[in-house]
């Protein structure tokens, strides 16, 4: 009875429409929730649900006043106070996320997320003396032995150091990191940082001896070479391509301090740097070459040294089964022919040549008709040529050599949306999804919002503006109880 217990009566109507909410039921949640309020205006139940009602429809302000007016009537609510940080940190209102985040440290001081997230907000102010501060406060009551090992601790000394550096404290953030060092289990992270702080203080012989260890431990990290370059500052195209140089002795398998000096060589430099890096690469057999390239096809010089060389290359390897006639008589195996006329189909579809790049992606395709990676490429010719019917047909093919990829898969289908297939798309990626249900229900379930999104994209382009809205209205209701959920759910 409403009478008797009206509290009670106004938390029901409230938990009510949120589930209604949850439902996609708009209309019918905010009046029950409106009625539970007008039975009890000092119900901070309803308040706070009124407040989640209002951030679903994406009125952030609205949900701001109203978990205000929750916490008018139980200021100490640890869920309303977290609930209003977030829309706080959302909306970019850092002064009131500091206020709300000290009302819970106060709340809940021994947990640890009442102090990060206080020294957070500092931090966001770029206060970064109190943030620093409040870290070491907390940090002082963490009871641990320096033979332990305990990742948060860890991570804990890491964010203070970050909090350090960024305050512009690089000495103290480089003593900080000598003192704690074996608290630190992130050891890879401890090198790093002390090469980047060395560096900012001004000491590149100590700077060049930590980039000479990182060098050891990971020759393919673009990161320490550019640390070289910094600590030993090199004064010409000559020096700097010195340090590449030594870097080529010491490790003679190594690709990217052959693929570095190619940004900055130019001439009769960056075609020998090439020639020595493309053989590499081709020989091994590695697919991603042209990707590694592609950042050089803004200079038209370098583009047309690639094209030439790599023509040769392929004009070469058909010949004599080497990649020059001048080499020293040490036949390539077949497969380096073939990543060849890979790379060349790439680099004519780059560079706005369909036709050519089809006839080298089609002769790679009659020498070895198995590999998936040559049916992807033509597939992303012909999708850049416009033909995208045909484009989904070859990715299809693809996607026929290896059905249990579910890459290939995916992309199979994403092409047949783009083809305008939607039930061939549905039917491709029913393969991957749970048996007894449909494809788009369990694709709903799975939160795959691009399947969804592309097939709204597929009706909108078939003039099927019902549809494609009603999938609108799919996507926003997926998400609407994706967002509710985490709401009653977190902690």
């Amino acid at each position: 009875n409403p009478s008797e217990n009206p509290s009670f009566f106004s938390k029901t109507l409230a938990m009510k429409g949120l589930t209604l909410n949850c439902l996609g039921k708009k209309e019918e949640a905010y009046e029950l929730v409106r009625r539970g309020l007008r039975n009890d205006l000092k119900s901070h139940v309803c308040w706070h649900v009124y407040g989640l009602l209002q951030r679903s429809d994406k009125k952030y302000d609205e949900a701001i006043k109203c978990y205000r007016n929750a916490l008018k009537w139980d200021k100490d609510n640890l869920q309303i106070l977290r609930d209003l940080s977030l829309l706080q940190i959302q909306m970019r209102d850092l002064e009131g996320y500091r206020e709300t985040r000290y009302q819970l440290l106060q709340l809940r001081p021994a947990q640890r997320s009442s102090w990060i997230g206080y020294a957070v907000a500092y931090h966001l102010l770029e206060d970064f003396e109190m943030a620093a501060k409040i870290v070491e406060e907390f940090r002082k009551t963490q009871q641990t032995s320096p033979d332990k090992v305990d990742y948060e601790y860890s991570e804990l000394l890491l964010y203070q150091n970050q909090v350090l550096r960024e305050a512009g404290l690089h000495k103290e953030a480089l003593d900080h990191l000598k003192n704690y060092e074996k608290q630190i289990c992130d050891k890879l992270a401890v090198e790093e940082t002390r090469g980047e702080l060395l560096l900012k203080l001004q000491r590149p012989e100590e700077a060049l001896e930590v980039y000479r260890r990182l060098q050891e431990r990971n020759p393919e990290n673009w990161a320490y070479y550019q640390g070289l370059e910094k600590a030993l500052k090199p004064g010409s195209v000559e020096e700097c391509q010195n340090i590449y140089e030594e870097a080529w002795v010491k490790f003679p398998k190594g690709l990217v301090p052959r693929r570095l000096p190619l940004n900055f060589l130019t001439g009769e430099k960056f075609r020998d740097c090439l020639d020595s890096y493309l053989r590499m690469n081709f020989s091994k057999g590695c697919p991603p070459v042209f990707t590694t390239l592609k950042s050089l096809y803004t200079d038209k010089e370098k583009v047309s040294i690639v094209e030439e060389l790599v023509v040769g290359f392929e004009r070469s390897l058909k010949s004599c089964r080497m990649f020059s006639e001048n080499d020293d008589g040490k036949e390539e195996p077949p497969t380096t022919l073939l990543w060849v006329q890979y790379f060349l189909a790439q680099h004519f579809d780059f560079i706005g040549h369909p036709s050519v790049a089809l006839d080298y992606i089609n002769t790679a395709i009659d020498s070895t008709p198995t590999l998936i990676e040559l049916f992807l490429i033509k597939a992303k010719i012909y999708k850049h040529a416009g033909n995208i019917k045909e484009a989904a047909r070859w990715m299809d093919e693809a996607q026929a050599l290896d059905t249990a990829d579910r890459f290939i898969n995916s992309k199979c289908a994403k092409y047949m949306l783009k083809a305008s297939l939607i039930k061939e798309a549905e039917e491709m990626c029913s393969k991957f999804t749970r048996e007894g249900t449909s494809a788009v229900e369990n694709l709903n379930e799975m939160q795959c919002m691009w399947f969804q999104t592309e097939c709204a994209l597929a009706y909108k382009a078939m003039n099927k503006f019902g549809e494609a809205l009603k999938k609108c209205h799919e996507i926003e209701r997926v998400s609407l109880c994706f967002r509710i959920r985490s709401y009653l759910y977190s902690p």
